[in-house]
């Protein structure tokens, strides 16, 4: 058991940097979870448009969180080696590539923000209306795409940080935004405190206003602190990035980057399947993601924190600590899935009747968040696996374990069911989340074999 269990000083540590991780991420999901209960106030129209315009920017984020991924292997690596230049070159890169991507996506998602939006509105069921949701969605993206600019800021900063294990400036910056985001949003979605009730339009206002304030904290303070500031001094007085790292990052990051837009693409075209049984289904998963991201925090934070420990222990050359470390990240992230999920399948009827909806969506709802639940454990290790994976820079391993699967297996199965057979949503769902037991098989095989050891910056 030693083998999977570790010290006191090895959970000290992992505390240390997931802790901050977990209490940001935590307090983020919870006001998302507050906001869908606030949209979901006004009804399934201005939540399913709201939740359609939401998908939309989740592939947009997942395309910044790319390029900072893609650098961020090298990031790690630079600071467990102590290499103050490496790290700050892989800082510029950041800027450069990030503000690139974000700026296509602002003009995509402003320009073809109708025919985006219109991919997911089928009627089905009892519940909601095109039209209105239709315009709904209109309103809230024309606002909600101009957050992504400070939000790709935010990450560049924040990322970098968390390469360095300085995850306390980040959570501060995070807890801001969640509770400006959260008083603003009661404020202008119905009308309090003296403030126009404007619905959707004000929740998207709320955002937007929350990431500019994250961004100029992170900034100010992140240039300030005694921890980093050696490494954030004089970062600006060029923005040159040798050209044989560029060639790096790219090789190795371009199949990383590939596999988030496609991975974001992919649970796009989910949704777009399941949305064919109308718009309760759409309704219905966006309940069950805002939940279930609640309480996969801490799932998700122990992938991060292979990312930082893992990750400077290979930059190190520390291969056999990597290795342990690893696995007792692993085996920690697998058992907090199966508390989680134990809770989650125990409340999971209580979350739909907050919120002001049809009873076909409740009861949809409470299924599809029982069945997320009981496949938890197997979500931590799919997720784990991949960030090691990553962190030893096998993105083309990352690539095949994860979209490849998606696209080839995960989505045909899905579109057959949805559009050729009678079967119900959450059996459908089922059958979707059984099919992870290949990646669980894979992931084994690639961890039993240590394939992803490697030191990417020599």
């Amino acid at each position: 058991m030693n083998k999977y269990i570790g010290t006191k000083n090895f959970y000290r540590r992992v505390t240390v940097i997931a802790l901050p991780l977990i209490l940001q991420m935590g307090i983020a999901n919870m006001v998302i979870f507050l906001d869908n209960v606030m949209i979901g106030q006004l009804g399934t129209d201005a939540m399913s448009g709201v939740a359609i315009v939401n998908q939309l920017v989740f592939v947009a984020t997942l395309c910044i969180f790319g390029i900072m991924s893609s650098a961020g292997i090298f990031g790690a690596q630079f600071f467990g080696n102590c290499d103050r230049e490496g790290t700050q070159s892989t800082f510029r890169f950041k800027w450069i590539a990030g503000l690139f991507v974000m700026l296509c996506i602002i003009l995509l998602m402003y320009f073809f923000q109708t025919p985006l939006i219109q991919l997911f509105l089928h009627q089905g069921g009892t519940s909601g209306n095109i039209e209105n949701t239709l315009a709904y969605g209109q309103t809230y993206l024309s606002i909600a795409v101009l957050a992504l600019l400070p939000y790709t800021i935010t990450q560049i900063y924040a990322t970098s940080l968390q390469e360095m294990s300085q995850t306390f400036i980040p959570m501060i910056a995070g807890c801001i935004a969640v509770f400006i985001d959260l008083t603003l949003n009661y404020s202008l979605i119905f009308g309090h405190f003296g403030a126009p009730a404007l619905g959707p339009k004000g929740a998207a206002i709320a955002t937007l206003i929350a990431r500019i304030c994250e961004c100029l904290f992170i900034i100010f303070f992140t240039h300030r602190y005694s921890k980093v500031r050696d490494y954030f001094k004089n970062i600006y007085c060029t923005f040159h990035v040798p050209l044989a790292l560029t060639r790096k990052i790219i090789t190795r990051g371009l199949p990383l980057f590939m596999n988030e837009i496609l991975f974001a693409l992919s649970m796009t075209a989910l949704l777009q399947c399941y949305s064919i049984k109308g718009l309760a289904t759409v309704a219905a998963f966006n309940i069950n993601n805002t939940i279930a991201d609640l309480f996969s925090i801490i799932f998700f934070a122990m992938g991060n924190c292979v990312s930082i420990i893992v990750g400077q222990l290979l930059g190190a050359h520390k291969m056999e600590e990597a290795v342990d470390t690893d696995r007792k990240l692993i085996a920690f992230s697998v058992f907090c899935g199966l508390v989680m999920g134990i809770f989650l399948y125990l409340l999971g009827p209580v979350f739909p009747n907050l919120y002001t909806v049809s009873d076909e969506v409740k009861q949809l709802t409470t299924r599809l968040l029982q069945t997320y639940a009981f496949f938890m454990p197997i979500r931590a290790f799919i997720h784990v696996s991949y960030f090691t994976m990553r962190t030893g820079g096998k993105t083309w391993v990352t690539f095949f374990f994860d979209s490849f699967y998606n696209w080839v297996i995960l989505i045909p199965l899905v579109f057959i069911l949805t559009h050729f057979t009678n079967l119900s949503i959450p059996l459908i769902f089922i059958i979707a989340c059984s099919s992870d037991i290949i990646k669980v098989i894979l992931g084994f095989i690639l961890l039993k074999k240590q394939v992803w050891v490697n030191n990417i910056i020599l």
